[in-house]
């Protein structure tokens, strides 16, 4: 069986556990629960050790040093390991045969390299624009594991989804005229559906809520006449077979996010009861699984969110609807890690201040909202190795030309010396695969690894580093002279 093709069958694991709503005693759950934390904390203590043993190796071969100060790097095997637990979380409460895809919301790390890795341990692909949609079948994702979102999409992208065969999720009224028209006009293996925003509420960061009485995104369930005009849309056009929803990303409880699911698949079986059918075939529950950033432990984990859901949706998992989920952030995070060499290492009032080369170009999210994405710092010297010593308060800052661009503020760890390294944990997503180009600052260079029992680490590039060549050919650099020699019509 293709590992990537858009539904993998694969039945619930035969250890007498409950399906659906029935997922086994009081006593059971507990002993599940303690041998499942028992084993994600060994997990978490090994992927620390493999970050450790990258950092010492990065060093040694030269992938970081004066002459570049600056890495991205990504742990291989863990990647492979949250694939994994992915696929098995669901597989545990899923009904035998359901079809099941995981896409991987490539916005978390669009980096075909990491598309392919993630293809080879099935999981498909959620675009959300051409580029991504370009990505994605770089890597050699198949139109069938591939799923396109975005509110904002053009004639021209639904157009070349349908033609493709790709799964489509409208996002509003108009969007969907649109496909009335060319479905008119053409035929298509593309599965299409229907983005709902259940407007259950926001988490603590409000940029991250999706499901907020406001959101741009999905037709919103609570307004006057939406119910009835979603209903309606799903009598009007037999083609459209899937119902989608995302509630939220870092910062939405659990229980928020299985709420707006609870209320989508009520949804779906109230347009199921009103057409007299089962039309609706499959429900995209989206991702968003926040993601521990204030110590290396997993948490929440896949397996006590898909328990949620089976507790709070039984007929969710009963087999009569496929399903497709889009989690990003939590399948790379814990996997990434910046590193960046010491510049300078100063005070300022009185207080210690490490310049480094990771700033605001690779820490975007961090640097602009500290409250909401706070980073861990880890401390290594100028070898790669754990820095040792006593906790000093200090600021550990980036290269970029404005006061608030910190990686780091009044963190406590090792004092960073001039040589060392601060290495930004959990950065796997989001982070140095979005690069933001302040002072015209370089990509850094982007490495995978994989440490063996051995303590020796083999590396594989994932993005080269960005050259000065590469930045003034980006700036215009083949134009210089266009507005010097432009003219006014009519002047010569």
């Amino acid at each position: 069986m293709n590992r990537a093709s858009q539904y993998m069958r694969a039945p619930a694991r035969a250890r007498g556990r409950c399906l659906a709503g029935c997922i086994g005693t009081d006593d059971e759950r507990a002993e599940d629960a303690v041998g499942e934390a028992a084993g994600t904390a060994a997990d978490d203590g090994r992927r620390a050790a493999r970050r450790d043993e990258a950092v010492r190796a990065a060093v040694e071969r030269g992938l970081l040093g004066p002459d570049s100060p600056v890495v991205g790097l990504l742990d291989v095997t863990g990647i492979r390991e949250s694939a994994a637990a992915l696929r098995a979380a669901f597989e545990d409460v899923v009904a035998p045969g359901t079809p099941v895809l995981h896409a991987f919301a490539v916005k978390a790390s669009p980096l075909v390299p990491v598309l392919r890795l993630l293809r080879e341990e099935g999981i498909g692909a959620e675009v959300a624009s051409p580029g991504e949609l370009a990505l994605a079948r770089a890597a050699g994702l198949r139109p069938e594991a591939t799923v396109l979102d975005s509110p904002a999409k053009t004639p021209a992208e639904l157009r070349q989804a349908l033609a493709l065969g790709i799964a489509v999720n409208a996002d509003n009224p108009q969007e969907l005229a649109r496909l009335d028209a060319l479905t008119r006009s053409a035929t298509s293996r593309s599965p299409l559906g229907l983005r709902v925003n259940p407007q259950v509420g926001g988490g603590s960061i409000g940029a991250t809520s999706t499901s907020t009485p406001t959101s741009k995104f999905g037709v919103a369930l609570r307004d006057p006449g939406a119910r009835e005009w979603v209903v309606q849309a799903y009598r009007d056009r037999p083609w459209l077979t899937r119902l989608h929803t995302h509630t939220g990303s870092q910062g939405v409880p659990l229980s928020l996010m299985a709420r707006g699911v609870a209320e989508t698949y009520a949804l779906a079986e109230e347009i199921n009861r009103a057409v007299g059918r089962q039309q609706i075939d499959t429900l995209d529950i989206g991702g968003g699984l926040p993601v521990n950033f204030a110590s290396d432990a997993t948490t929440p984990t896949y397996a006590q969110y898909a328990r949620l859901l089976a507790e709070s949706v039984p007929g969710l998992f009963d087999g009569r609807y496929g399903l497709v989920t889009e989690f990003g952030r939590s399948l790379l995070a814990k996997h990434g890690t910046i590193v960046a060499r010491v510049e300078y290492a100063k005070s300022a009032g009185g207080r210690p201040v490490a310049i480094t080369h990771a700033g605001v170009q690779v820490a975007t999210r961090t640097v602009y909202m500290p409250g909401s994405w706070p980073l861990r710092i880890a401390a290594y010297d100028a070898k790669g190795r754990p820095k040792e010593g006593p906790d000093v308060v200090q600021d550990v800052a980036g290269p970029a030309c404005f006061s608030g661009d910190l990686l780091a503020e009044r963190a406590s760890l090792p004092l960073l010396e001039q040589g060392d390294l601060a290495a930004a944990l959990d950065t796997g997503a989001y982070y140095f695969a979005h690069h933001y180009a302040y002072n015209s600052l370089a990509r850094p260079g982007v490495y995978g690894y994989a440490a063996g029992a051995d303590g020796e680490v083999a590396f594989a590039t994932v993005r080269e580093p960005q050259s000065v060549e590469e930045i003034v050919a980006e700036s215009g650099g083949a134009h210089a002279s266009a507005l010097t020699t432009l003219t006014e019509p009519g002047r010569r």
